[in-house]
């Protein structure tokens, strides 16, 4: 377990470095939020063989970001760490494709600890988060874009969600008419790139 929490928290750092370095240069972004290293200390002679140690966070402890998603965090939604926070996790989301959610944002200020990660049942490029799949079900559904995701350029997760959704609807819709269409259809417009095109 400790072992997994050094892994899961320092893997999460290298995410909030890259996340760091695309938005600092942006105009008006200012400080970002980071995840501070975790160190796993081997102990031969103690009854409790390993330890980690990480820097001591001063000051007060808020939590950000909650594991369900279901609690209302009014200092998540209206502080900047807050928000950026949810920006960040916005950020990883969108560039695993939906793959991978940093979880339970929560410290003092920007200096984040104690992270968790959501993937997906497979995981994502050979890496298994510890919290639950629905965790990155709910985050879709109930994140709200801030200034920070639209300085990002991030797209909003309720019209690509919609969109999806729309997309799929209307496949189905057409597919009992296209074959209707298809005999109606003089055998020069059969050609198979008339039906790619009128797909796209």
């Amino acid at each position: 377990f400790v072992i997994q929490e050094c892994y899961v928290q320092n893997t999460a750092r290298e995410y909030a470095k890259i996340y760091a370095a695309e938005a600092e240069p942006l105009e008006g972004f200012g400080e970002v939020p980071e995840i501070i290293p975790i160190f796993l200390v081997h102990r031969p002679a103690n009854n409790i063989p390993y330890a980690t140690v990480e820097e001591e966070l001063v000051g007060e402890f808020v939590k950000y970001s909650v594991r369900d998603g279901k609690e209302v965090n009014f200092l998540r939604r209206d502080s900047e760490a807050g928000q950026k926070c949810c920006t960040f996790q916005h950020w990883v989301y969108e560039k695993t494709n939906g793959s991978l959610l940093v979880t339970d944002l929560q410290g003092v200020g920007m200096k984040l600890t104690d992270v968790g990660i959501a993937t997906l049942a497979k995981g994502y490029k050979g890496f298994k988060g510890n919290c639950s799949i629905s965790f990155i079900e709910q985050f879709r559904a109930l994140h709200q874009c801030n200034k920070y995701c639209e300085m990002l350029g991030l797209n909003s997760l309720r019209t690509t969600h919609q969109n999806q959704r729309k997309a799929t609807s209307m496949k189905s819709k057409n597919l009992p008419n296209s074959s209707t269409i298809r005999k109606t259809v003089p055998k020069k417009a059969r050609e198979p790139r008339d039906f790619i095109s009128s797909e796209h």
